[in-house]
């Protein structure tokens, strides 16, 4: 392939998304190259402060299971107040939790900023991702769901290493930034943003047209999209383990904590050297295979790492299920914001968020029992088989729900009058809790 025929993918790539999509994406961006709490937060707290390791994943934990209140609170606000309000109120929250923490000292302070943290940055999401379905037309959305995903993580790499580099400034020092860049990208979005929440719909005549009120039991209710997001905690579940389990399996293997840091290093390097790669080649593919393979790929990823004996070794696996990660998390977000009614999708949003708060909490907690009780392999063999049932149920209970890809000619906008999108309610229930 020339330079000129990969400067015209990248263009092609990047073109033809809206501007408010390119200051949401600016946005974070600068969020998450301030990122420094959670990334120096263990080390803060024991070497610095000199609290024990258990007291430092405890609060790690708190910020997990923060997340899972935080993610339904903001998917509500985000339909109840808008995506501006919520996404200005929320990223001010937690400005002021970073802040907080590079003052307080006390175990029972730092826990409850923490925590509060947790609640904060997860109840912004619901309303990103919301904002993005609104702006962008239908056959677009995964297309930037991927761009606003690579820009995430491209934040997270500058952080990483501005951080390391500058961490003989302080940890609070760090978490001041932090709380500066996240102000910083609530400002852009109260400036630059318009707000996107659909207006109410209306019949042939004008007048308004009632819509059905939906709650977060609503929302549960609807078996398509419980199949979903069942189906994403699995996955999640699976993605979630090796960043608990494969430190401990180098260790075990007499590796150093050296060769983990540039092993797990390859997941950022991948991401944002061919994130757009990845989804240049799938675009325009169905849904559902996008979401079986990368199923496939994480059960293949993590399932090998029980067969690695080196370093090579283990990056390859990474590489592997990083592929599937690229794939799934822009996929999955279309695929939310495909059967959520226009009128609840920060709802819908919200309880998918949830699963990946859930998993957040349960799979470390797990994954170290795992490697502690039966052993490292029994974890990596798990997950295989947690991520081929996943692949299963994608393929077999998903293809009436997501079979049909939304008509390009439906454009969604700010201020467009729309019905509530058609619902897939004869689609294929849960196999687990439908």
């Amino acid at each position: 392939m020339s330079i000129d025929s990969l400067r015209r993918s990248a263009r092609e790539t990047v073109s033809g998304l809206p501007p408010g999509f390119w200051w949401l994406w600016l946005s974070t961006l600068v969020n998450r190259t301030g990122a420094f709490v959670l990334t120096f937060l263990s080390l803060y707290l024991t070497v610095e402060l000199g609290h024990s390791a258990w007291f430092a994943g405890l609060v790690v934990a708190l910020h997990g299971l923060g997340g899972v209140a935080g993610s339904p609170l903001g998917g509500a606000l985000t339909d109840r107040w808008g995506r501006r309000p919520t996404m200005v109120t929320m990223h001010l929250a937690a400005a002021a939790c970073a802040a907080a923490l590079a003052v307080v000292t006390s175990a029972w302070a730092i826990a409850t900023a923490v925590l509060l943290m947790g609640v904060a940055m997860q109840a912004v999401r619901p309303s990103i991702n919301a904002t993005i379905a609104d702006m962008v037309p239908a056959h677009e959305v995964r297309r930037a769901y991927a761009l606003n995903y690579w820009a995430l993580n491209l934040g997270f790499a500058i952080a990483s290493i501005g951080g390391g580099a500058a961490a003989f400034l302080g940890y609070r020092t760090l978490f001041v930034v932090d709380a500066v860049a996240t102000t910083l990208c609530a400002v852009i979005v109260f400036l630059r943003l318009p707000e996107t929440r659909p207006e109410a719909a209306v019949d042939q005549q004008g007048a308004p047209v009632v819509e059905e009120k939906v709650s977060m039991l609503t929302v549960l209710r609807d078996a398509p999209f419980r199949t979903l997001v069942l189906l994403n905690l699995l996955v999640c579940l699976v993605f979630t383990a090796p960043w608990i389990g494969l430190p401990l399996t180098m260790a075990d293997q007499g590796l150093s904590p050296s060769s983990y840091g540039v092993v797990i290093a390859v997941n950022g390097i991948v991401i944002v050297g061919f994130q757009l790669l990845v989804n240049k080649l799938t675009d325009k593919r169905s849904p559902v295979l996008l979401l079986t393979l990368s199923a496939l790929l994480f059960a293949l990823g993590t399932g090998a790492t029980a067969l690695a004996g080196s370093s090579v070794a283990f990056a390859a696996t990474v590489i592997v299920w990083t592929v599937g990660e690229m794939i799934h998390v822009p996929t999955n977000a279309a695929a939310t914001a495909r059967l959520a009614p226009e009128h609840a999708r920060g709802r819908y949003q919200g309880v998918m968020g949830m699963s990946w708060a859930v998993a957040g909490f349960v799979a470390p907690i797990g994954a170290g029992a795992i490697v502690g009780g039966p052993g490292p392999d029994v974890l990596w063999a798990a997950t295989a088989a947690i991520g081929v049932v996943a692949a299963v149920g994608y393929f077999t209970r998903l293809r009436k729900a997501l079979a049909d890809e939304p008509a390009e000619a439906s454009t969604p906008t700010a201020t467009a009058v729309a019905a509530p999108a058609p619902r897939a309610e004869d689609a294929e229930t849960s196999p687990v809790g439908a």
